[in-house]
């Protein structure tokens, strides 16, 4: 088996009753590629030394911008963070980090805002810092295989692509933390449902499609009383190829958990998918049954076995999907550090993917303002 040294990693955010912070720290671990030592896991010093006496970090900072210069200058210093914070602390915790010179691993969306966005994506391509965005979807194997078979013409000319995303955990209103960081445009972003889980929608059909939509026309809605950004959006997309899209995205669907849906069809044949089954893939080529693919296991000769860690009929999901980020991620941080070009298998979602959502979110906020108008989805 091949050793790898551990990739020394700090975190900022996902303390105590943060659920994402423990999911990036299993993440980091499930291959042996990281090692945490660092963190910066709260904003008051008492809760972020608990924090990481808990976790098992050793070197504990009140303040990332004191943990970035302090780690920078140390001979043994991280060398990758993960950003587990709310969302308007994704911009400058990662500028600050980027600014020394050490990768990024940030929670989607990539920042509060476009304008945002755009200076940290000055900044990463000027750097020698990687910067991933973690879409963790993206890196499931049957996803993967739905990419490789629509990049082949398995399905021949696109024509339809509907992506829906429904959740329940908001239908009423929620004094979780959670819920009230979301709920907060100053923490949040200008979007609700559309920042929170749209983004991971929008990535997803745009990751297994390869297409970005043109134009769309949203529909926003507050149903529940006093929230202040949206928790449903009905979302029509148009492609330059002349394909058309839905996307749907609610959390206050009562009933659904996670239900992240991906169905794509072409002229020649189509593919469904849904995050409950994730191991599972539906192809149908027109006229002919349906066939149901299923994930190979590791050591077959799938070219995917490289993504999963256990024989078929023992399910993977998301935290393997988070634990694919991370290992590609370590792929490209050893290549990066070698000079060497990045690995030609990898497909990490990056500062292109996370620009992408912010216009998409920012394209859903003009199009609702003009009652659902089509309006063009920036670069």
């Amino acid at each position: 088996m091949r050793q790898h040294v551990p990739i020394r990693l700090g975190m900022v955010g996902g303390g105590a009753g943060a659920m994402i912070g423990n999911v990036h720290r299993i993440a980091a671990r499930l291959d042996n590629r990281f090692r945490l030592l660092a963190g910066a896991l709260s904003s008051t010093a008492e809760k972020a030394a608990a924090s990481a006496a808990e976790a098992g970090i050793a070197r504990s900072y009140d303040d990332f911008h004191e943990m970035a210069r302090a780690e920078a200058a140390r001979p043994d210093g991280i060398e990758a963070v993960a950003i587990c914070t709310p969302n308007h602390l994704h911009f400058p915790v990662a500028r600050a980090f980027l600014a020394q010179g050490i990768h990024v691993i940030c929670d989607k969306p990539m920042t509060a805002t476009l304008e945002q966005g755009r200076e940290l994506a000055e900044l990463a391509r000027g750097s020698d810092a990687l910067f991933v965005l973690t879409h963790n979807y993206s890196a499931y194997p049957q996803i993967r295989q739905a990419r490789a078979m629509i990049a082949r013409g398995d399905l021949g000319r696109l024509r339809l692509v509907q992506v829906e995303y429904a959740q329940d955990w908001l239908t009423e209103e929620s004094r979780s933390k959670q819920a009230e960081w979301r709920g907060d445009p100053a923490r949040a972003g200008a979007g609700g449902a559309i920042g929170d889980i749209g983004t991971h929608a929008f990535q997803l059909a745009r990751f297994v499609t390869g297409m970005r939509p043109e134009r769309i026309a949203a529909d926003l809605s507050s149903f529940v009383p006093g929230r202040r950004l949206d928790d449903n959006a009905h979302v029509l997309m148009r492609y330059a190829n002349g394909a058309k899209g839905m996307l749907w995205v609610s959390q206050v669907a009562p009933g659904t958990e996670n239900g992240l849906k991906l169905r794509v069809y072409g002229d020649k044949a189509g593919l469904e998918w849904a995050h409950e089954t994730p191991e599972t893939l539906w192809f149908t080529r027109f006229g002919q049954p349906a066939q149901k693919l299923r994930r190979a296991g590791p050591g077959t000769a799938s070219g995917l076995d490289r993504l999963s860690r256990v024989p078929p009929g023992h399910p993977e999901g998301y935290l393997e999907g988070f634990g694919n980020l991370y290992a590609e991620a370590a792929e490209a941080i050893r290549a990066r550090q070698a000079g060497r070009p990045l690995p030609g298998h990898l497909a990490l979602p990056g500062i292109e993917d996370g620009l992408e959502g912010l216009c998409f979110i920012d394209a859903c906020l003009r199009s609702h303002a003009r009652d659902a108008a089509f309006v063009e989805v920036m670069p």
